[in-house]
């Protein structure tokens, strides 16, 4: 029984590190989107557009390792929140591998076309706040920090505050005659890819804390729905009959 359990928490630890090296990757893959983009580098576009079958490949194995735990080794508590957590974080990851695909595709689309400094500006402010917040993500998981993955979430306000500014760049743009219509709708999908990378870092961090404390971000909205619920007991939804017109018995 002994030996059984000392497999099992290798089997963790070794989905942790594993976990850990596929977001490092994303990370590093983050700034190399933003120079395919900004460079128009359609062979590196390429290669890493072909590199997220891998990524790919190693998520789906990992999602199956967990599937493996709870159905063989039924964990519970503690254990049964890592690997839950694993299996989250393993989607996140996955779909921000597949946001920085997006921005190589869109860098393909807009071939051709240059942008101003301003716009460019932006761009890179975005991609560094995205791999911060994407590093923040990483490294609190691997050092199970709920205290630091709860900063994340804050941290995300200045990359949605860059995402505005750069649409109403866009916008400045394409009003001066810089850029055509086409190419501007491009920006702002992409602004939204380098957005949403950080939307996926700041689930990341949730369940980093779900993992340590057992926190869900949803206990929130419960508590002051409950809280709204002693104050007001009409259901949500429902109209509280007037005084002067009450309901019929009809």
């Amino acid at each position: 029984m002994e030996e059984a359990r000392k497999s099992f928490h290798k089997e963790l630890n070794d989905i942790q590190q594993e976990l850990v090296r596929i977001s490092a990757g994303v990370v590093e893959s983050i700034p190399k989107c933003t120079t395919v983009l900004l460079e128009q580098d359609l062979s590196a576009a390429e290669a890493m557009i072909m590199a997220d079958d891998e990524v790919d490949a190693r998520t789906i194995e990992l999602e199956d390792r967990c599937i493996q735990i709870l159905a063989l080794q039924a964990p519970v508590a503690g254990e049964l929140r890592q690997v839950i957590a694993a299996l989250k974080i393993c989607a996140e990851i996955e779909r921000s591998a597949d946001l920085v695909v997006n921005i190589c595709k869109a860098a393909r689309r807009i071939y051709g076309h240059d942008f101003d400094p301003k716009l460019r500006g932006l761009v890179l402010k975005m991609s560094d706040q995205a791999r911060h917040l994407f590093s923040e993500a990483t490294s609190s998981y691997h050092a199970a920090d709920a205290s630091r993955a709860a900063a994340i979430d804050d941290m995300d306000a200045f990359l949605d505050d860059l995402q505005r500014q750069f649409i109403q760049a866009i916008f400045e743009s394409h009003a001066a005659g810089r850029i055509d219509l086409q190419v501007a709708i491009q920006l702002a999908v992409v602004a939204r890819f380098y957005e949403r990378i950080g939307d996926h870092a700041v689930n990341m961090g949730e369940k980093v804390r779900f993992q340590v404390t057992g926190w869900l971000p949803e206990q929130s909205g419960a508590a002051r729905h409950r809280e709204r619920s002693l104050q007001d007991p009409t259901p949500v939804g429902m109209v509280r009959p007037s005084v002067e017109n009450p309901p019929s018995d009809t």
